[in-house]
């Protein structure tokens, strides 16, 4: 990889694409420490402080913001109203024919698709801009914290107004350096922000696991951490790179004098075809009950209930509960992202066909069963992946958002070996020898 980088930085124009990425990450990181207008500083830092890294409900948006958002700065939504916008647009495209129908017409749908995106994201950065300056003057974005009322002193409506819109149009600059990063850096935009988010929270949360440790002040244990996360970086990059082959043959066909097909190839089912989605899902589904019951008055017995069972992420409900639905939302994205009669049907259109299936409902039936049969494990490697910030919960006395944690874990794993890869094809075009030399 820094093989790679080294041979990037040599060649002029990808030096220029590089350059240009590292100065909008800059930029992203200089907004995500600008506060919004009607906010204490001071006090957010007070409660920031007291928090010691337990930011409960808000702790899986805080990482994808780079811990911009308890912070209440203009970048404190960071990239997570465009993940939600494009996960409910991939999902809608499945049920809505109009958005099925765009995705076919190829670069024109889809930029159709992207624009009905960005109108989604803002409307979502706008709810979620409303919810949070909510929660920050009910004081329930810090709960326990003594001056987490003071956070916003004026509570006039024209300084939330003004705070909602601050943070909506923070929004809409990170989804513009995306693209910006997409149309003249390198990688795809919007995972590298995602990226450069999650990694800017790894120095504090190692550093806190250091504090906290007791066995030669703490540098036993800083040092396990370590261990273990080089240790899952490795079995991520194992899984993520693993997938079955299914080879396809093309018949030849005869067009005029010419012969036309003959080819081998095969199709990719990768072990983890769904990616961190199902975490993603999984982890904002269980928030829903303690968002609910926190925002509740009164004091019955289902509000005990959830506050007791589905808060504590070292609970036995909640460890099981969180598991399931990782598994179920492994198969279900998987369900609508890959259609077996489809590509089985653009086989047989252009003569392909599995040796040793027929072409048609046959090879539907193979690649469903294939498809089911690899999905099993890559469910349970997901289940197991989330798991390992509660192990860390209960062995080192961890935040919920330990730095190694599933999420993080697939997300850096996954956007490094992307734009490794995407480095590597590049210099491989402008290097390309030829067969003549």
């Amino acid at each position: 990889m820094l093989t790679a980088f080294a041979r990037a930085f040599r060649t002029p124009d990808l030096r220029k694409k590089l350059l240009f990425t590292l100065a909008i990450i800059v930029v992203y990181r200089v907004g995500t420490h600008v506060p919004i207008p009607g906010v204490n500083y001071k006090a957010v830092q007070t409660c920031v402080n007291e928090a010691s890294g337990n930011q409960g409900l808000f702790g899986l948006v805080n990482m994808f913001s780079g811990g911009a958002l308890l912070q209440i700065t203009i970048f404190a939504l960071g990239i997570m109203p465009y993940i939600t916008a494009s996960i409910i647009l991939q999902l809608l495209t499945v049920v809505i024919p109009r958005l099925e129908a765009l995705k076919k017409e190829g670069q024109a749908g889809t930029a159709k698709i992207t624009q009905y995106t960005r109108y989604l994201t803002v409307a979502l950065a706008i709810l979620q801009g409303t919810g949070l300056v909510a929660t920050a003057r009910s004081g329930a974005l810090f709960n326990g914290c003594t001056v987490a009322s003071s956070i916003v002193p004026d509570q006039a409506i024209f300084t939330t107004i003004t705070m909602v819109i601050c943070m909506t149009a923070g929004t809409a600059v990170v989804m513009w350096l995306g693209e910006l990063i997409t149309d003249r850096g390198i990688g795809n935009g919007m995972s590298i922000l995602m990226f450069i988010s999650i990694a800017a929270t790894f120095p504090s949360a190692l550093w806190a696991i250091k504090k906290q440790g007791t066995l030669a002040g703490g540098w036993i244990e800083f040092g396990t951490v370590i261990a273990v996360g080089l240790v899952m970086v490795a079995l991520v990059v194992f899984v993520e790179q693993a997938q079955r082959r299914i080879p396809v043959q093309y018949a030849k066909r005869m067009i005029g004098r010419r012969s036309y097909g003959g080819t081998s190839t095969y199709i990719p089912l990768k072990v983890n075809q769904a990616g961190v989605i199902p975490v993603i899902f999984a982890s904002s589904l269980l928030y829903i009950p303690a968002l609910v019951a926190q925002f509740a008055g009164g004091n019955s017995g289902w509000k005990q209930w959830i506050s007791t069972n589905l808060t504590k992420g070292d609970h036995p409900i909640y460890i099981t509960l969180y598991f399931l639905l990782i598994v179920f939302f492994a198969f279900f994205y998987v369900a609508i992202s890959f259609n077996p009669e489809e590509v089985a049907d653009n086989m047989k259109k252009y003569g392909g066909f599995i040796p040793g299936i027929r072409a048609g409902r046959p090879t539907a039936e193979y690649l469903s069963y294939v498809l089911n049969r690899i999905t099993w494990p890559g469910s349970l490697y997901l289940g197991l992946i989330a798991l390992v910030p509660t192990m860390a919960l209960v062995g080192f006395g961890a935040s919920q958002n330990f730095p190694f944690g599933g999420t993080s874990i697939l997300i850096i794993v996954g956007v490094g070996l992307e734009t490794v890869k995407q480095i590597e094809s590049q210099l491989q075009q402008r290097n390309y020898e030829g067969f003549l030399r």
